[in-house]
């Protein structure tokens, strides 16, 4: 029979074969895991699978998850989202490219606040866009600043992505807490010193918000 990496290679296309032809990411990633699995282990992968279950539940870092969606959807259905970006943009709406400074500013805060990059660029296309359009900015800046400042929520501390590392990598969450708020900072003052050059280069596509 074939080889194990072999598997993992025909595992791979086929879950993106389901993908395209319209198949749930879940049922995908159940599917495919399952075959390939009983192909390459054999009836032993069902005795794996009750350990594996347990593992999981006793993980207590996985308590997070539940919490962390809980609050961003709290923060969206509140409103507080809604008023905390309208106050960061007029702030820095004055200057070429200050409305997308203060999504990138938004997004570092809700990635602190949720840690969930789903619910972060949901957030912050349901409320900037529409705002971001209205105000003259180029539709593909405008994508571009949302789809960017919502991955800050991945490496920005609490993040779900660093849960899930620390109990595959077997490190500390603290630890990968502390790594990643450089690296994070450094991202958003990246992205901001971009859009104040760009803004400056390219005016027409960042026009300042009336001071009115």
């Amino acid at each position: 029979m074939f080889e194990m990496s072999t598997y993992a290679i025909f595992m791979l296309v086929g879950f993106f074969a389901m993908l395209m032809i319209g198949i749930p990411v879940a049922i995908s990633l159940a599917v495919t895991g399952f075959v390939f699995g009983w192909l390459g282990f054999g009836e032993v992968l069902f005795n794996l699978l009750p350990a594996r279950f347990y593992g999981i539940v006793s993980g207590y870092q996985w308590m997070a998850i539940p919490l962390f969606v809980f609050m961003g959807v709290m923060l969206e259905k509140s409103r507080l989202a809604d008023d905390l970006l309208d106050v960061m943009g007029h702030i820095a709406g004055g200057v070429k490219g200050g409305m997308a400074v203060g999504i990138v500013l938004f997004g570092v805060l809700m990635g602190a606040t949720t840690g969930i990059v789903g619910a972060t660029i949901i957030t912050l296309g349901l409320l900037t866009l529409p705002t971001l359009i209205r105000r003259g900015y180029d539709k593909s800046v405008a994508c571009g600043v949302i789809c960017a400042s919502g991955t800050l929520g991945q490496i920005i501390p609490p993040s779900l992505i660093l849960i899930l590392l620390s109990d595959i990598m077997q490190l500390s969450v603290g630890t990968l807490f502390a790594a990643a708020v450089g690296p994070g900072m450094l991202l958003a003052g990246v992205y901001i010193v971009y859009l104040l050059v760009m803004g400056w280069l390219r005016p027409g596509s960042m026009p300042p918000i009336p001071i009115a």
